[in-house]
């Protein structure tokens, strides 16, 4: 964007009017310095080759989200996968010369690797689950500061890399290691490079599963620019701040990493819930770790319109953090009862899960379909707004979308 605010800055009304392709309607009441909204899209729907149906939140950082109807492929295509930044994305990455280095004081003896060295070590694939911890944060009153998700800041590509595990036990780790941090080649907002835009972390323990990987390629191709290329942490199941992107070092820590959004109230809720509106202290406040268990119609699109005695196919998708999701159910009633859909496994640990069912409505008129999932620990979703806290996160509330039946 910053080429663009140049581009405005400098050019003529003229030459604004022929970027767009049209004349400016109204052009002498234009505000100085303002981008044209067409111009804002095009320049994130073209770089970063995202589908027509993503809805931008805002271009400094970048961030925007899915609708449920486009969420509906088993495997999220890069079109389609949300984008959450905190910084500045880079934009000269010299691959050839992009190294990760491991460090901290609870590492044996620092290390770094190059790419061509870290895809030596044994490859895996997994297909895992992303989602930002504020997803659904517009549904929270009073409202919540931060980027105004709806339910679209979630996806679950397939991610190939190595284990992080293999990488810190090639390194070596000292008795005392417990946290991970990450770094990456992202830049803050004030252009100051002494300052982090994000530098989050894992436990030692998420750390060491088999699903955590160091990745270098998604869905079978390099990494995109806007999801992490060409070096990404995934920490499936977590908030996806978490997954750091453009990753260039990681710090084993005898504590919980200090790091950029890891203090404060970032990504952190309160440890006993509080009355809408409270002022939590920082130190009462925890850490968010594996996710709740959630669910999305991704079809049909909400508002469909049916005929009378007409069957309508129904399905989506499930996840629950670190857990499997085991039932799956719907309602047309309000919540009043409930009928169980088809539920698939997962296509491995912290994958999503497909669900799908028929439903068949008694009568025209309007209805509404409900979601609701239930992990293996018994737990569900609520049928409304979870837990205010004041940061506006962990909203899994059951999705729901309008049907008319004519």
């Amino acid at each position: 964007m910053t080429n663009r605010r140049d581009f405005i800055k400098k050019g003529s009304l003229a030459a604004i009017s022929a970027a767009l392709g049209i004349d400016i309607v109204f052009a002498e009441s234009m505000p100085k310095d303002l981008i044209p909204i067409l111009l804002q899209e095009n320049g994130f729907y073209t770089k970063f080759n995202k589908d027509k149906d993503m809805v931008i939140l805002n271009d400094r950082p970048w961030n925007a989200e899915a609708q449920a109807h486009i969420l509906d492929d088993d495997i999220t295509p890069a079109s389609k996968m949300f984008v959450r930044n905190n910084g500045i994305i880079p934009e000269k990455i010299d691959i050839d010369n992009w190294t990760l280095t491991i460090a901290g004081e609870s590492v044996e003896t620092s290390k770094t690797y190059t790419l061509s060295e870290l895809k030596k070590f044994p490859k895996h694939t997994y297909q895992l689950t992303l989602e930002c911890g504020g997803n659904g944060r517009s549904e929270f009153n009073p409202p919540a500061k931060g980027n105004q998700w709806s339910i679209g800041a979630v996806s679950c590509a397939k991610w190939t890399g190595l284990r992080l595990r293999d990488l810190l036990n090639d390194v070596g780790i000292k008795k005392d290691a417990v946290y991970i941090g990450y770094y990456g080649a992202d830049t803050h907002l004030s252009g100051n490079p002494d300052k982090q835009a994000i530098s989050r972390g894992i436990p030692l323990s998420k750390a060491m599963m088999d699903e955590t990987i160091i990745a270098y390629a998604m869905n079978g191709e390099n990494i995109p620019l806007a999801h992490g290329f060409p070096l990404r942490l995934v920490a499936g199941g977590w908030p996806a701040s978490a997954s750091g992107k453009w990753i260039n070092k990681l710090v084993v820590r005898n504590k919980v990493h200090n790091g950029a959004k890891m203090g404060g109230q970032s990504y952190r809720v309160p440890c006993e819930s509080v009355e809408p509106g409270t002022k939590v202290p920082d130190d009462q406040m925890c850490i968010i770790e594996s996710m709740p268990v959630k669910s999305l119609i991704t079809y049909p699109k909400s508002g469909a319109i049916i005929g009378e005695n007409k069957t309508l196919d129904v399905r989506g998708h499930a996840w629950a953090g670190d857990l499997k999701v085991q039932q799956m159910d719907f309602s047309i009633d309000f919540g009043a009862t409930w009928q169980r859909c088809e539920l698939n496994a997962p296509q491995n640990k912290l994958a999503w899960q497909r669900w799908s069912t028929q439903i068949n409505f008694p009568k025209k008129g309007y209805y509404e379909i409900w979601a609701r999932a239930t992990d293996e620990n018994g737990v569900m979703q609520p049928m409304i707004l979870p837990g205010w806290n004041p940061k506006g996160y962990l909203n899994n509330a059951c999705h729901r979308i309008a049907i008319k039946v004519n």
